[in-house]
């Protein structure tokens, strides 16, 4: 089973739950910090999931990190506070007592800095030989408070460190040689700071297996002497000397602050297999000055090589890369190396960008191949990099080469919503980047992915009405609007009351079925149009309002009289007018003779279809079902009451489904036993229609909404008309029949039969 499909583990749901749940589980204490009012001695490493997922989702602050002071019940050995919100005094007090072995705090905001997590872990004598690996990156590590009581502390105070890593902090050549005083240090990356000189590394010449050193911008050393330092480095097997300086440097520059680190990049890749032959793993991805020949040398030289960096190099396609199955290369020369660049470069934006757009390149030939693999490392970045337009950029136009078309169905549903979320997401990031915009939308655009995948369609839809606004460039116009009218369509009577009470999308929408209108063209941009502003009215008054408020009628009416010979234009019109006309405050608005007369005429007839006499039939009988309320001649009512009885009888069942409801308590009123026989007829032809269709669905909702008792009522009546009685006894005894089976799982659905074209 693909991991995407594999449900997720018990005790993940259960940790999230807590997560969420911690106020109610807690008490608070006079310093504002959280304890647990209850806790079992849970498994240790437990709690170190707690504090991850409480990390992860964002939840761990100073108030809540709190309830990890109980060190008895929840003991941290493996803790995780990255990018968390954490003061010193918090991290102190909650984290410094446990006797740590890991502790990742990169990328902490909030004050804390490495000083204080220093001293904070040497306060406990325990965590000084416990501690084994120490990550804080991206943190500033602010050496001016390094002094506690008169003595200061540094890195070498805590002596069982094995792994640490500085990337991206203030580093600086002091408290480098103070770092490698340390006796067991195996694992060091260094990467971007203000180091300026490696000879310190010779401390630990006998214990360092991994040095990662990307980036090192103010290295003031010769190459030769960095060569020479790094050959004395006799238990070193991971080595990483990578620059990111391709992005911006121009391709002519020779002598670039880059320079003296690609030159020391090409006398170890020439150098022969006498300097570092141990190494297993190469990182120079990025560097100038490697050539195929210089890797093929260094490959030949090196048989128990099993990774090598050669992203942005051009030296990816060397034949000795490609006949060895144990060496793994990150690089863009085909789709391996581009997948293992998209997997070890997950910490670092450029090389992530440069990966995607050769991946981006590599996809656009993959019409029939369906790859969540690939898709899933495309995931990956987007949400390591959300706040990055170039890399959502690309990614994007990626996922939609991964997921057009056909592409789309073979995908696990859990990973194509994870990836929905992650372009929401981007449009919402970045709402006036064109091309952005366009690439989130294309790939929302997909029948699979609107239709059957699990995300916030509320949210989709609001935030491509927002795109729409400023945008008129027709293909992406019909594609927004498709877009719109099926998750209108998929959105629940809340959400669509939600939606419906933005006037603005009410414009919108009525502007593209009037600039339409007014060419006298069909096309699906006209329909889909036409669709959701039938959808966004369904049972919501507020948005039936607005219709009337942008002169909705009288554009409708305009649209009847364009398309007299589109039945399925005439349908979708006829369908929002239904609509309105359920609205009691609102029938007032449409009793107005000339929209009157076309809607009868449309009610029967040899060249009508049944689809459009039935929403005019539906309009009328609402319409005529309030004596009170009308206001034209009671002649012209008789007569409408009249013609709907007749033409209701001659309607045929059509053989797809024409309609679904959300409810069926708009039609209440119509039922009741004073109506017009012409206003009940209508109401039970409806009924039986989808009871017929849909038996489960329906007969089930005719006996959660109390519709079953009215019915009854109806047909035992003396005064009620035999073909009103007749078919009212059809639908009770459908209703019977599905009475034994059990309760079917209940899905909304819209008004309207709106597939896709």
């Amino acid at each position: 089973m693909a991991e995407e499909s594999c449900p997720v583990a018990l005790s993940e749901l259960c940790l999230a739950q807590v997560c969420l749940s911690l106020d109610s589980l807690c008490r608070t204490q006079p310093d504002g910090s959280l304890r647990l009012s209850w806790a079992p001695l849970l498994p240790q490493e437990m709690a170190d999931q707690l504090l991850h997922k409480m990390a992860a989702q964002g939840t761990l602050n100073d108030r809540t990190v709190g309830i990890f002071r109980s060190c008895e019940q929840l003991r941290l050995r493996r803790a995780c506070v990255r990018s968390s919100p954490l003061s010193a005094e918090a991290f102190r007090l909650a984290l410094c007592p446990h006797r740590l072995q890991e502790l990742d705090a990169s990328g902490v905001p909030g004050g804390l800095t490495g000083a204080h997590i220093l001293s904070g872990l040497a306060s406990n004598p325990e965590c000084r030989a416990s501690l084994q690996r120490l990550t804080l990156s991206r943190l500033q590590l602010g050496w001016t408070s390094l002094e506690v009581k008169e003595e200061q502390v540094g890195f070498s105070s805590l002596q069982g460190l094995r792994t640490l890593n500085l990337a991206n902090t203030d580093l600086t050549d002091p408290f480098l040689e103070d770092i490698c005083t340390l006796p067991k240090l195996e694992v060091l990356d260094i990467s971007s700071t203000p180091v300026t000189e490696l000879s310190a590394l010779l401390g630990c010449r006998l214990t360092l297996r991994s040095l990662t050193a990307h980036g090192l911008r103010q290295l003031d050393m010769s190459p030769a002497r960095v060569i020479s330092i790094l050959s004395q480095l006799h238990a070193l097997r991971h080595l990483d000397l990578s620059d990111d300086r391709f992005v911006s440097a121009p391709p002519s520059a020779e002598n670039d602050e880059g320079g003296e680190g690609d030159e020391a990049v090409r006398l170890l890749l020439e150098g022969g297999s006498g300097i570092l032959p141990a190494l297993v793993s190469l990182d120079v991805s990025g560097r100038k000055k490697v050539t195929e020949g210089a890797v093929t040398a260094f490959v030949e030289g090196r048989r128990g090589l099993l990774f090598l960096g050669l992203l942005a190099t051009g030296a990816g396609s060397c034949d000795v890369l490609s006949g060895n199955n144990n060496l793994k290369v990150a690089g863009e020369a085909n789709e391996k190396q581009i997948c293992e660049s998209l997997r070890r470069y997950r910490e670092r934006e450029c090389f992530t960008r440069e990966a995607l757009v050769h991946l981006y390149q590599l996809t656009n030939d993959m019409y029939d191949q369906t790859r969540p693999d690939i898709l899933k490392l495309v995931l990956g970045g987007m949400q390591n990099y959300s706040e990055s337009l170039h890399v959502q950029l690309v990614a994007s136009a990626c996922v939609f080469n991964l997921t057009n078309q056909d592409m789309a169905v073979g995908m696990p549903h859990p990973l194509l919503s994870a990836v929905v979320h992650q372009v929401l997401e981007a449009m919402r990031s970045f709402p006036s980047h064109q091309q952005l915009q366009k690439n989130c939308l294309l790939v929302l655009c997909s029948d699979t992915i609107l239709q059957d995948v699990p995300f916030d369609r509320f949210e989709a839809a609001k935030l491509v009405m927002n795109w729409l606004s400023g945008h008129v460039d027709r293909t992406l116009q019909r594609m927004a609007v498709a877009v719109i009218s099926i998750l209108v369509a998929k959105l629940s009577t809340e959400q669509t009351t939600q939606l419906g009470a933005d006037i603005f999308i009410m414009k919108q929408l009525l502007g593209i079925v009037q600039q339409k209108a007014m060419a006298g063209v069909v096309d699906s941009t006209l329909k889909f149009a036409l669709s959701a502003l039938w959808n966004l009215t369904d049972e919501t008054p507020t948005a039936s309002r607005h219709f009337i408020q942008c002169q909705g009628l009288e554009l409708y009416e305009e649209v009847l009289e364009t398309y007299s010979s589109e039945s399925s234009i005439q349908q979708k019109v006829l369908g929002l007018l239904n609509n309105i006309a359920e609205v009691e405050e609102l029938q007032a608005d449409m009793m107005q003779e000339d929209l009157l007369e076309h809607v009868v005429t449309l009610l029967q007839g040899p060249q009508v279809e049944v689809g459009v006499s039935y929403f005019a039939g539906g309009i009328l009988a609402h319409l005529t079902s309030r004596q009170d309320a009308w206001t034209l001649d009671q002649g012209l009512r008789q007569t409408i009451l009249e013609q709907l009885h007749a033409a209701i009888l001659t309607w045929a069942l059509p053989e797809r489904e024409m309609v679904s409801y959300r409810s069926f308590r708009p039609f209440f009123s119509l039922l009741q036993t004073s109506q017009p026989a012409g206003v009940q007829l209508w109401a039970v032809w409806a009924m039986h229609l989808v009871c017929t269709q849909n038996g489960v669905q329906y007969c089930h909702m005719l006996q959660v909404e109390g519709a079953v008792e009215l019915l009854k009522t109806l047909s035992s009546d003396l005064d009620t008309h035999s073909n009103v009685r007749g078919m009212a006894e059809s639908i009770l005894g459908m209703v019977e029949c599905h009475q034994t089976t059990s309760n079917p799982l209940r899905t909304q659905t819209e008004k309207g039969h709106h597939g896709r074209s």
